[in-house]
């Protein structure tokens, strides 16, 4: 007949129970405690002018950009990447280094450009900008920095390169500046560069070194003009108004001559027609007086002789037009 095992004693139960349960406690208290541990690395700080990019496995969650303590799920399930989206930085485009008058090498193939008049002229700038977009900043472009200065090159190439040479150099800086920075913004956003454009700014243009005394004298040249053009238009707004003034004057005479002329032809044909109407009723009488009324205008005009047809020796002269005050006589007047 079998024999039956002998029973465990009731001690050794209650320890290996002890032993199971301290053994489920301190893998219970190791997992809590590497639960902790991992979660831990989820938590991040985010000081004022900060955003932080999540990533959720590798993919975009959110942007957070509240201040203070913030947690997301621990790595690898999510990450995050802080931004500074409060500085502004700068960048700058051919200027010259410390101690040196115009700019060498790499600046100097950034400074020069090509004017809308064909001309070469150095201009050195600086752009300012941030981050407007944390995400599109670090994700949708590959190397901001560098897009931002490759844009911002071909932005004021591009307006310096259809504005004249004399424009660059003084009248249209603002001009230069406020265009640039428009193309400059509209190609980043093209990009979604995540960068925000906050001005442009012109240091220094001027004619290369080798072309300045030539520049110089161009610049004399057209200054020169100026002035000439400036004379010449002050002494037409001189001569004009006295030319115009003449010219109205001389238009009055003219037109107060041909009235006073129509008139005395008005009134001397007025005349004739009534000394015809005479003539008509009475013309032995009217050829008489107006034989009279000639013989009346023209004798005083003539040295005047009167001869005595009955003397036949010396000729007695008797100048009647002499005696006469005031009268004089001339070869054209003796008859």
């Amino acid at each position: 007949m079998a024999r039956a095992p002998d029973p465990v004693p009731s001690d050794e139960k209650v320890r290996r129970s002890v032993r199971r349960t301290l053994a489920n406690l301190v893998v219970f208290t190791l997992s809590l405690a590497v639960l902790i541990a991992w979660s831990y690395f989820g938590v991040y700080e985010l000081q004022p002018g900060q955003a932080a990019v999540v990533l959720r496995l590798g993919r975009y969650s959110e942007t957070v950009s509240e201040p203070g303590l913030r947690w997301h799920l621990p790595p690898p399930i999510e990450t995050h990447e802080i931004v500074n989206v409060a500085s502004i930085e700068r960048e700058e485009f051919g200027m010259p280094a410390p101690g040196e008058a115009e700019p060498k090498g790499k600046a100097l193939l950034e400074a020069q450009m090509q004017t809308g008049d064909n001309n070469i002229v150095n201009v050195s700038f600086v752009v300012r900008y941030m981050v407007k977009d944390a995400f599109q900043s670090r994700y949708r472009v590959a190397e901001p920095r560098q897009t931002l200065r490759d844009a911002a090159q071909a932005a004021v190439r591009e307006v310096v390169g259809r504005t004249p040479i004399d424009a660059v150099l003084s009248q249209k800086r603002e001009q230069i500046k406020a265009e640039s920075g428009q193309i400059l913004q509209h190609t980043l956003d093209g990009y979604e560069s995540g960068l925000l454009v906050k001005g442009i700014e012109i240091q220094d243009a001027k004619a290369p070194s080798t072309v300045v005394a030539a520049f110089n004298e161009v610049l004399a040249a057209a200054q020169d003009r100026s002035r000439l053009v400036n004379e010449a238009q002050g002494y037409a707004n001189e001569v004009l108004p006295k030319a115009r003034a003449q010219a109205v004057e001389q238009r009055e005479q003219a037109r107060g001559y041909r009235e006073s002329k129509v008139a005395e032809a008005t009134g001397a044909a007025e005349r004739f027609r009534a000394l015809d109407a005479e003539y008509r009723k009475a013309p032995e009488v009217t050829r008489r007086r107006l034989y009279l009324e000639t013989m009346e205008t023209v004798l005083p005009q003539v040295e005047t002789v009167v001869v005595d047809p009955g003397s036949a020796h010396v000729l007695p002269y008797l100048p009647i037009g002499a005696a006469k005050p005031g009268a004089q006589a001339s070869p054209e007047n003796k008859k």
